[in-house]
């Protein structure tokens, strides 16, 4: 202007508006701290893309893959060929775990551990050795004389009147399988190949008693280092939550150890009674059938009914009348075990409803057999206890 009036400043442009045009997009990119520090984590390429994401490199791809599959294979094949490893040490595991009942009850009256487990090892060995001086050449003598007497047993159990009456039933049917089975179990090769052959039931033998003294080292090592081993074993969880994982940990083991122990004296009971049951009938082989018996019986819950019976068939091939004694008597025995010894011997093992147990006895059965059945059920009252105490409380602090 030439009037000497000055002219008006131009308009300063707001500091604010350069960030505030911004913010959009930036909010649009920003991502949250817990996704950028994850994807940070992540194996990438150059471009900054995880390399399973590499499309356009599928041979990395495969190649990534294939490494993995081949790590898995190797670590399959690794845990199939110590699977007998595996399974020494988790069957010394359950047999320290059935013998710290006795040990503690042994502290408690001023005894020492260490002398506890010499006087427990010490007592198991008599005993052991009792077995096979006494106990193993009547067994083994019984067995010979049991698979000798088949011919014999059948042919007196088709002149009772049971049978005439089974066949007055099936037809000559009845007589046919009779025959067959008693021509199938008189010839020494199909024994033999039931078994699998002399050699394999040889080197069966040599595995079983190399095994066994394998379980028994790895038993004392555990039972004398089992306090140390809990406790290493505590010193994984947070120092917080110690306290309470000391505590479950204890209630597990305790329990564990209560129902092996538990187990075993109900199967030693049980072929007491079924020895004694056979002495007095008259039943051929009371020692084989007590073995039997406590071999079965030993499975938690569907044992005894298995053993009463195979034991009663069998006893029908004797005598109908024996049979149906030993019957009744083995059944009301099963019934004062079930309501009157039962809760007294594991009043201080888990509990755990009855479909479980034989759902965790089958599947033990299925994978490991006879010893399977038996440490099933505990590892899964342990399960059970985990979450008893640590999932359902989590559950039901969330609102």
């Amino acid at each position: 202007m030439t009037d000497g009036t000055p002219s008006p400043e131009p308009l300063a442009a707001d500091p604010r508006a350069g960030t505030d045009a911004a913010t959009p997009s930036a909010q649009a990119d920003a991502k949250p701290l817990e996704v950028v520090a994850s994807e940070a984590t992540l194996p990438t390429d150059r471009g900054g893309k995880p390399l399973w994401a590499r499309l356009d490199s599928p041979f990395a791809v495969g190649l990534f893959l294939t490494l993995g599959g081949l790590v898995a294979i190797l670590l399959g094949i690794a845990i199939t060929n110590i699977a007998t490893v595996i399974i020494y040490i988790a069957l010394a595991m359950f047999a320290a775990l059935g013998l710290d009942p006795v040990i503690k009850m042994l502290g408690r009256h001023h005894v020492s551990r260490t002398w506890s487990i010499v006087i427990i090892f010490f007592i198991l060995f008599v005993l052991g050795g009792g077995l096979l001086v006494l106990v193993i050449p009547t067994f083994i003598t019984q067995v010979g004389q049991f698979f000798t007497s088949i011919p014999s047993t059948v042919t007196n159990f088709q002149t009772t009147d049971f049978y005439h009456w089974l066949e007055g039933i099936f037809g000559t049917g009845l007589t046919d399988l009779v025959t067959e089975v008693q021509k199938f179990l008189t010839t020494p090769s199909n024994i033999a190949a039931i078994s699998g052959g002399i050699l394999k039931v040889g080197a069966g033998i040599a595995t079983a008693v190399s095994g066994g003294l394998i379980i028994v080292v790895l038993t004392l090592y555990f039972v004398a280092t089992l306090p140390g081993i809990k406790e290493s074993l505590t010193q994984f969880a947070p120092a917080r939550n110690r306290a309470k994982v000391r505590d479950m940990t204890n209630q597990i083991t305790d329990s564990i150890g209560g129902y092996l122990m538990g187990m075993v004296i109900l199967a030693f009971f049980n072929s007491i009674v079924a020895f004694l049951l056979h002495l007095f009938l008259g039943l051929p082989y009371p020692l084989l059938m007590g073995v039997l018996a406590f071999a079965i019986t030993i499975i938690p819950l569907v044992g005894p009914v298995l053993y009463w019976i195979a034991a009663s068939v069998l006893a029908l091939f004797t005598s109908p009348l024996s049979a149906l004694i030993f019957a009744i008597a083995y059944f009301i025995y099963i019934q004062i075990e079930a309501y009157v010894i039962t809760p007294r011997v594991m009043s201080k093992a888990i509990s755990i409803p009855g479909s479980l147990v034989i759902i965790g006895a089958l599947i033990g059965g299925t994978l490991l057999g006879l010893l399977g059945a038996l440490i099933a059920v505990p590892v899964a009252a342990s399960i059970l206890l985990i979450i008893k105490q640590v999932f359902i409380p989590r559950q039901d602090a969330k609102v």
